[in-house]
This record gives structure tokens, C-alpha cells and sequence, in this order.
């Protein structure tokens, strides 16, 4: 799978791009090979926002990728969910939605005044994922991978600032250049909030800078910084507000 998002939309956090590293062929340029590479990849256009790609070729059998569009909100999966079951009951789903229906609506109940932080709907998902989620009625993103880290999963950032994730970690050093990196484990990323972890939601995450093999800086990991706490304060909203912009 792939995603490439202006900025605007995503906005890669900072250390993710490597200074003075070499850059890649481009966010742009990425999807036209993305296409032309695998057989059967479908890709679709987020106007302004960006593009989505994803192709079945080569999958994980184990670890399938899913795709699905529900109310304007484009969301990409792989890997399964272990407690599937109870999730379908929570959101009122029937017995044949799967892992994709399960997240976007997970993310309707989030963004339409659920009763609980994002953290939580992240930390509710059991088992081995990875997932990139746009939301078209609100420009707004979310994304997130398990806390093993068991699917693989990577994110960069090309020297026009958009920001590119994949499983294939080869197809984002092609577009970002060494300005890439594993997307953090037990993490979720979404446009109003940026970068958080869903294991230890109170606390901040710090970029550590990786170095290659040629001592080469290269795109940042992040650590939960066990010494910086956040401010918990919650938003005053009216009752027609989109929770999206305060995740």
C-alpha cells in the first residue's frame, strides 16, 4: 500500500526529514511507478490532498491488505484483528464488516463526539496492524500501527514536503531519499494532533535522529519521552463540532 499527502493535509513531524540528505525521486513521481510496477495496483486520486495506492500482489496471506471507502473516508489496512468479534458488536456492525469497516467506523464514532480519546480507539484494536485513513469531508488524516510493530510499515518525507508511507520500505527511500524511517510502534498520526502514542497518551514524543551505515543522518525515530508530560485539558465544543480537528 501507499499514501503520498501534501503537506497541508499531513504535516510531516519535524526530524522526520533529514537535512542536507539526499532526496528521492518525489511523492509525485512515486505513484506512476508504484502503478506501473505492480499488477492489478489501484490507484485513487485525493485531489489536492494526495493519492492512495494499493495492489493484493505479493501480499502477507497472513497480513492482507483491505481497502474500502465509506462516506467520503478512504482507508487503507493490512495485517487482522484479533478481537473482531466484539469490535462489530461495539460499533453496531454486522457480521460480515472485516478490519477496514471496523476502523472507519471506529473513526466516525471518534470524529462524530465519541465519548473517548483517539488513543483509546487505537488501543481497542487487538492484533497485528497498520492502517492509513483520509477523511475527504475534512481533509484530515489518521494513521497508526500496533505496538509490536508486527506489520511492516514505513513513513518519509520528500523534499517537497509531502509525506509518503508504505509497507515497502524500499518504495519510500525511493521517493524520500534517506529521509525515512519505521513508522513508531504503538503511534498514531493524525493532521490536527501530528504524531502521538496511543501506549502512553500523556506523554511526549522525542525524535531520535538515526544514522547510516556511511554515518549519513537519516529520517528520525521517536521514543516516548518519559520525562515530558502534556497539558490534559479538554476542548470546549458545541454539539455540531467535528471532533476531528481536536484528536
Amino acid at each position: 500500500m501507499l499514501a503520498v499527502f501534501d503537506r497541508a493535509v499531513a504535516k510531516s513531524p519535524e526530524g522526520l526529514r533529514a537535512p542536507a540528505a539526499e532526496g528521492g525521486e518525489g511523492g509525485g513521481r512515486l505513484v506512476s511507478h508504484f502503478a506501473a510496477a505492480r499488477e492489478g495496483a489501484v490507484v485513487v486520486s485525493l485531489g489536492s490532498a494526495g493519492t492512495i495506492a494499493y495492489t493484493s500482489e505479493k501480499q502477507n496471506p497472513l497480513l492482507p491488505r483491505l481497502f474500502a471507502v465509506v462516506d467520503d473516508i478512504f482507508c487503507l489496512f493490512q495485517g487482522h484483528v484479533e478481537n473482531i468479534t466484539s469490535l462489530k458488536q461495539q460499533y453496531g456492525l454486522g457480521k460480515t464488516a472485516n478490519e477496514v469497516i471496523i476502523v472507519i467506523e471506529a473513526y466516525k464514532t471518534l470524529r462524530d463526539r465519541g465519548p473517548f480519546p483517539a488513543s483509546q480507539v487505537v488501543r481497542d484494536l487487538s492484533g497485528k496492524f497498520a492502517f492509513i485513513l483520509f477523511d475527504s469531508s475534512s481533509n484530515s488524516t489518521f494513521i497508526s500501527a500496533d505496538a509490536d510493530g508486527s506489520v511492516p510499515f514505513f513513513w518519509g518525507a520528500d523534499s517537497e514536503g509531502h509525506l509518503v508511507l508504505s509497507d515497502d520500505v524500499d518504495v519510500v527511500k525511493k521517493g524520500c531519499g534517506k529521509s525515512f524511517a519505521p513508522f513508531p510502534k504503538g503511534c498514531f498520526f493524525t493532521t490536527s494532533g501530528g504524531l502521538q502514542s496511543f501506549e502512553h497518551p500523556l506523554n511526549e514524543l522525542k525524535a531520535m535522529p538515526r544514522v547510516d551505515s556511511q554515518g549519513q543522518v537519516c529520517g528520525a525515530t521517536y521514543k516516548v519521552d518519559d520525562q515530558a508530560k502534556k497539558e490534559t485539558r479538554m476542548p470546549r465544543v458545541d454539539s455540531a463540532a467535528n471532533w476531528s480537528s481536536h484528536y
